[in-house]
């Protein structure tokens, strides 16, 4: 099991500063879509630079001409990128295709999918590598989260790894350890603590133990 943080800043220094702190407990950086809005795929490149030794997930929630935009954001130094399972099964197919040419991964978030366990199998069958359940922000707010979603979907997939986001903290992640997923994503739950590197350190330590 991995550990991710999702790092929602909007600037590349800052984002550097948090990832500097925690970087020896996590395995995976994700340049959230609100970095990548307001800095382009200049962060991806400036964090895969910084930190060549993590993996490192663009998420650009590719809705249309997922080909080339994972072409684009392979070429900034992303190592995963995320596609929506929303978006139509070519756009799907052309990522992964994108992906496979250049060794990357493709990450399909189901955030806003009405059926998740059919589209988690058809998504599987597409060839993501990873397929991930996700409780946004508007959800949280809500009080959702994407426990029931995770056990759905792990019930169907075959190939794909697993994933999970939206909200994970430490009291709950014992919780999400106990679905199993492949990757445990993280952001407020270490870059809204004030000891950020005691939190992801934690973190750490209960998602290796499993």
């Amino acid at each position: 099991m991995k550990l991710q943080l999702a790092l929602d800043l909007v600037d590349i220094p800052g984002a550097k500063e948090v990832v500097a702190e925690v970087a020896d407990y996590i395995d995976i950086v994700e340049i959230g879509t609100p970095i990548v809005i307001n800095e382009g795929l200049h962060a991806v490149k400036a964090i895969k630079d910084a930190f060549p030794q993590l993996t490192v997930l663009a998420d650009l929630k590719i809705m249309d001409a997922g080909g080339y935009e994972v072409m684009k954001a392979s070429e900034a130094g992303a190592d995963i990128i995320t596609v929506l399972g929303v978006s139509d099964d070519s756009t799907i197919r052309g990522a992964v295709d994108e992906a496979k040419k250049s060794g990357k991964e493709v990450l399909v978030d189901l955030i806003n999918v009405k059926d998740i366990k059919g589209r988690a199998a058809e998504v599987d069958a597409l060839g993501a590598d990873y397929i991930c359940v996700h409780s946004g922000y508007d959800h949280q707010a809500e009080g959702k989260n994407s426990f029931e979603d995770l056990q759905a979907i792990k019930s169907v997939v075959k190939q794909a790894k697993t994933a999970i986001a939206g909200g994970i903290k430490l009291d709950t992640l014992p919780e999400v350890i106990e679905a199993k997923p492949d990757l445990v994503i993280v952001g407020g739950g270490i870059t809204g603590q004030d000891d950020k590197k005691a939190a992801a350190a934690e973190m750490k330590r209960l998602v290796s133990q499993s």
